[in-house]
Order: C-alpha cells, then sequence, then structure tokens
C-alpha cells in the first residue's frame, strides 16, 4: 500500500513538473529575457534623463528612422511588387534569367552594397574619374554631382539589398491567383494597368504588407549602411549613446523607443489587413499562362527588372569582386582566416542551438498541451523583430551581472579569479543570434510538425516509445529537410549580423562582418573585399536554396 502510495506520488509529480513543458518555459523565458531587459534598465534608470533626450537627439534619431523605414518600404514594395507582376504575367527577352536573378541581391548584406556603391561613385572613383577625363575637367569645382553619402543614398542602397523580400511574396502570390478571375476583368474591359491595380493588387496586398513590414524592420536594424552614409537614426543612437557617451540608461531608452517602433509597425501590419478575407470559389484553378511582350514593352519590362537586380546585386559584386582580386595578398593575412574561423563556429554553434531549441520547444508545447507553453510559443518570435542593438543591450547587461556573480562564487570557492566567462567570451554573440534568430527554427520546427499525422506519434507510443524516443524516431526523420533548410537560414543570417555583433564580441574577436566593417570604416575596402567576399558566397548558397524552394 505505501509502495502504490509512493508510485503515485511520483507520477502526480511528474505531471506537474512535466521536462518537457519546463524546457519549453526555460527556453521561451531566454529568448524574451532580452527584451524584458531592456525595458526595465529604461523604465527604472538610476537617473532620470528622458527629459534630456528629447530635448537633444531623441527627435532627430526617430525621425531619421521613420523616415528610411517609410522610404525604403515604399520604394521596395514598388519595385519588388512591379517585378514580380511582369515576371508572372509577361515572357520577354531575359525572362528566364531575371526571375531568378532579381532574388540575388538578398545575397548581399545592405552596408556591403553602401561600401561599393560610395568607391564606384566617389570623387576617386570609375564614374567621376570618367567624367572628368570625358570633359576635360580638373576639379571637383568644375562640375557637379549629387553628395554619395546622405539619406538619399541609404535609401537607396537600403531599397536595392531588402526588395527580395517583397519580391518572392508578391511572385508568390500573383502565381497562386485564379486566371479565371484575371480573364473576367480583361472581359469586363481591364486592360493590363487596370487588371494590375483593380485585381492583381488588391489579391496580393496580405502579402506584400507583410514583406513590406519585413523590410521596415530589417531597415530599423541597420547600423553599418546608415553609419558609412552618416544617417544618424535609432541604432546609431545606441552606439553613441553607449559606447561613447558610457551611458547605458540612455542608450536602453532609444532602444526602448525603437522597440515600440517596432510594436507599432506589426500591429498597423496586422490591422490593416485583419478584415481582408480572399476565398478560393473552386479547387480547380488554371496556372496562369504568361503573355509575350514584344518591341518597346519587352524592352521595357527588360529594363525595369534588370536595373533593381544591377543596383543591388551585379554593381556591388562588380566591385567588391575587383578589389578582391586587386588584393591577392590580403587572402593570405591570418586574420582573415580568424575572423572566418570564429564566424563558422559561432554562426554554427548558434545555428545548432537555434534549430535544437525550436525543436524542443515546439515539440514541448504539442506533448504538454498545456496552456502557458502554447500561450509563450507565439511570443518567441519576437526575438527577429527585436533590432541587434536592443538585443545587444539587453543582453550585456543581465550577462554582465552574472559574470561578476559567478566570478566572485568561484573565486570565494576555488582562490582563482576566472575573469568574464560570458561577456568575455563569444557565448554572449551565440545568445545573441539564438534569441534574434530563434523565429527562423521555430517557424521551421513548428511547420514541419505540424505536416505530421497525430497518428504517428501515437502509434509509436503505444509501441512502447518515450517522448524522446518519438521525437528521435519518428519525427525527425521526418522534418530534417525542414531542419537542415533552418539551419542553413539561421547559419546565413548570423554571417551577416553586425550590429549585435559589434557591441557584444569580446576584445580582439573578430567575424567576418566586423572584419568588413572595421576595414571599410577606415575607408580600407580592398582589404575588407575578401571577407566581404566570403560573406557574399555564403548567402549565395541561401538564395539558390531559396530559389530551389520556390520552385
Amino acid at each position: 500500500m505505501v509502495e502504490q502510495t509512493s508510485q503515485i506520488r511520483r507520477r502526480a509529480l511528474r505531471e506537474l513538473v512535466d521536462p518537457w513543458s519546463l524546457g519549453a518555459l526555460v527556453i521561451a523565458a531566454v529568448v524574451l529575457m532580452p527584451i524584458l531587459s531592456v525595458a526595465w534598465i529604461a523604465l527604472s534608470p538610476g537617473e532620470n534623463i528622458w527629459p534630456h533626450l528629447l530635448a537633444t537627439s531623441l527627435p532627430r534619431y526617430l525621425g531619421n528612422t521613420l523616415i528610411l523605414m517609410l522610404s525604403v518600404g515604399v520604394l521596395t514594395a514598388m519595385v519588388g511588387t512591379g517585378a514580380a507582376w511582369l515576371v508572372v504575367m509577361y515572357r520577354f527577352p531575359g525572362h528566364g534569367v531575371l526571375q531568378w536573378a532579381l532574388l540575388l541581391p538578398l545575397a548581399i548584406p545592405a552596408y556591403i552594397g553602401a561600401y561599393a556603391l560610395v568607391d564606384f561613385l566617389e570623387y576617386a572613383g570609375p564614374v567621376q574619374s570618367g567624367l572628368r577625363a570625358l570633359f576635360g575637367w580638373q576639379s571637383a569645382r568644375d562640375y557637379w554631382f549629387p553628395e554619395i553619402r546622405s539619406r538619399l543614398s541609404a535609401v537607396i542602397v537600403l531599397s536595392a539589398s531588402l526588395y527580395p523580400y517583397v519580391y518572392i511574396l508578391a511572385r508568390t502570390a500573383f502565381r497562386e491567383q485564379s486566371v479565371g478571375v484575371l480573364d473576367v476583368a480583361r472581359a469586363l474591359g481591364c486592360g493590363p494597368w487596370s487588371a494590375f491595380l483593380r485585381v492583381g493588387l488588391p489579391l496580393a496586398r496580405p502579402a506584400i504588407a507583410a514583406a513590406a513590414a519585413i523590410v521596415m524592420m530589417e531597415t530599423a536594424n541597420d547600423f553599418g549602411t546608415v553609419e558609412y552614409f552618416a544617417v544618424q537614426t535609432l541604432t546609431t543612437g545606441i552606439f553613441t549613446t553607449w559606447l561613447e557617451a558610457s551611458n547605458v540608461a540612455g542608450a536602453a531608452q532609444i532602444a526602448m523607443t525603437m522597440l515600440v517602433v517596432i510594436f507599432l509597425l506589426v500591429a498597423l501590419e496586422k490591422i490593416s489587413r485583419r478584415r481582408i478575407r480572399f476565398h478560393r470559389t473552386t479547387s480547380r484553378q488554371a496556372p496562369i499562362e504568361a503573355r509575350d511582350l514584344h518591341g518597346l514593352g519587352a524592352l521595357a519590362a527588360f529594363l525595369l527588372c534588370l536595373i533593381p537586380f544591377a543596383v543591388g546585386f551585379a554593381l556591388p559584386a562588380g566591385v567588391i569582386g575587383w578589389h578582391a582580386m586587386d588584393s591577392a595578398g590580403i587572402w593570405a593575412d591570418p586574420e582573415l582566416y580568424r575572423a572566418l574561423g570564429n564566424t563558422l563556429w559561432v554562426g554554427g554553434l548558434a545555428a545548432v542551438l537555434t534549430v535544437l531549441g525550436g525543436i524542443f520547444l515546439v515539440y514541448g508545447v504539442r506533448l504538454s498541451g498545456r496552456r502557458l507553453p502554447a500561450m509563450l510559443l507565439p511570443a518567441t518570435t519576437i526575438g527577429y523583430a527585436a533590432p541587434g542593438a536592443v538585443l545587444g543591450i539587453g543582453l550585456m547587461i543581465p550577462l554582465a551581472g552574472l559574470d561578476q556573480r559567478v566570478a566572485d562564487f568561484i573565486e570565494a570557492t576555488t582562490g582563482h579569479d576566472p575573469g568574464l566567462i560570458l561577456t568575455g567570451s563569444a557565448a554572449a554573440i551565440v545568445l545573441a543570434y539564438f534569441v534574434r534568430f530563434f523565429a527562423i527554427a521555430q517557424g521551421a520546427a513548428d511547420a514541419a510538425m505540424g505536416r505530421i499525422s497525430p497518428s504517428l506519434p501515437m502509434a509509436s507510443r503505444s509501441l512502447g516509445q518515450t517522448a524522446a524516443g518519438t521525437l528521435v524516431r519518428v519525427y525527425m526523420p521526418m522534418i530534417r529537410g525542414s531542419v537542415a533548410t533552418a539551419l542553413l537560414l539561421v547559419f546565413v543570417d548570423s554571417v551577416k549580423e553586425l550590429p549585435a555583433t559589434l557591441l557584444l564580441r569580446p576584445f580582439n574577436f573578430n567575424t567576418l562582418a566586423t572584419r568588413v566593417y572595421d576595414q571599410a570604416s577606415l575607408e580600407n575596402l580592398g582589404d575588407a573585399a575578401p571577407a566581404a567576399v566570403i560573406v557574399m558566397a555564403v548567402g549565395f548558397v541561401a538564395v539558390l536554396l531559396l530559389a530551389r524552394s520556390s520552385r
């Protein structure tokens, strides 16, 4: 009787403290910790500096950030949507190549595009040098040339780098539209332009709005581009206030302002399409047949698709590639390969931990069926909306406090001072990548597990498999394709991430992204080019995977 009572108690304890639910809660807490930390520091600083920020720099930072976000969002929506409509609805010379080439700017981070544009258009660059040689001008006083390092240039570079987000979602939305709807529109007298505005565009609006919101969040996150073009945004304000003014509270308050802007953007995007509903009226849907274009129409379509590809990929790849070949000696620099090694192990470790965490969280929520983990599951995607600079603030402060306590405990116990274990190593960078890109892993795991019939894990459990055994023997073989894709995407994004890496890297620690930034900031693009080529090559692999999956 006593043994039976003991077994009942152990069973009740296991049900109360379910390891899968507990693990899911721990992962959710890790992902949410930086956001909560920023809010806590900003709302309870040691001194109230809100009045000083409001009277001096914050309006300028906020104004520039909003202008950039709106400008880039509108421009990418126009370019991406227009290019998607052309490649789906029409055939013209170069159509087969351009529909995939338009994805390639995703392989090039915006800050690399900024370095290439300035090098191409600056006074000593090939454009102005060619103009002076052609017209016999002797100096800059003899002619007018637009200012290169300006807010307009930042808008162009960011738009050229980010428009593929809109392009790929809009292209998918246009391809999934019913050809019957377009035929009815044409039968009622709608021409090509009218059919686009009155039928195609409204039906694709949810996808375009979601993509534009992602673009605007990426614009707010950018640091390398705006810093190089001397545009003061909320992100540059965080760096300036924290690293130059040594004011952590002020940096946290700027970060809090950025979070509010991002959350408002997400909320507006959801509200704008809350009541929009489109439904298919038939399960039979004929594919859209592209129409042939000839003459001036074909030339116009070709140029409209070629220009964003040329500005977003061909120009930066050509300029950086030229410098990389012209600086052959830099390829033998040990620092380059040290940065490459750091990038591989930090990005690889972050990718593995992030994907494993995403799988554990999703499986734990599905297995436990409890309300709290299920409620926290959507909240864990918030890290992707939080800019890297915000995560840097939110992680550095609590990790520094934890480091001090751990070091004091070890010194008191052993008499040996271990130094800074977390903030003095790359552990903080790995954690930042984990939080920043957790939404990718969680989304991939959730979608893949959702496609598995519930009868399969039920049969596995009925045959005596444990929960862990079911995950390893049933789920993992069936979701390995999605897992591999998530691993690659998280790794690629980690390789390109700049703001969080700059804020959290320990002394004398470089990744490829920070090496590119450090050298380009010194106007030494030749030394930056080899690292930039490797970053672009990694991104190119991800784009090829994306193109293959979207065929």
